[in-house]
């Protein structure tokens, strides 16, 4: 299951980590499928995990509304098990690995296609080195 969770004041993410049977998701002005204020179009239906508080966002600039702190990437060589991609249309997660190194963009689960676009965006989320 999935719950977006449309937050319109700052909010403290290290109190807010997923529960056990559903993925959370944080951002402004979230549909059902993870689309936020910033990112909209039919394709961007991805939320990802931060290291630095665990918790799911529609997209970077949510975190950077929403959270108390600043953001912290995952390192691809050192945290490519951790599944910090989420599907807005099936909740299926994914590793960082997985993510990364698919071919086409769309849940390996579903089959929902993703924003291609979100490849540019990627050292927002991941530190390459």
């Amino acid at each position: 299951m999935l719950v977006t969770t449309d937050i319109l004041n700052k909010a403290n993410c290290a109190s807010r980590l997923p529960q056990l049977s559903e993925s959370v998701v944080l951002g402004v002005g979230l549909d059902a499928q993870t689309r936020c204020n910033h990112w909209h179009g039919p394709s961007d239906i991805i939320a990802l995990r931060f290291k630095c508080c665990g918790q799911f966002y529609a997209c970077h600039a949510c975190h950077v509304e929403l959270a108390d702190h600043e953001p912290i990437r995952y390192r691809v060589r050192d945290d490519p098990e951790v599944y910090a991609v989420l599907c807005g249309v099936c909740s299926h997660e994914h590793t960082v690995d997985n993510y990364l190194g698919r071919e086409g963009d769309c849940c390996a689960k579903c089959g929902a296609s993703w924003n291609p676009g979100c490849r540019l965006h990627t050292k927002l989320y991941f530190d390459p080195s």
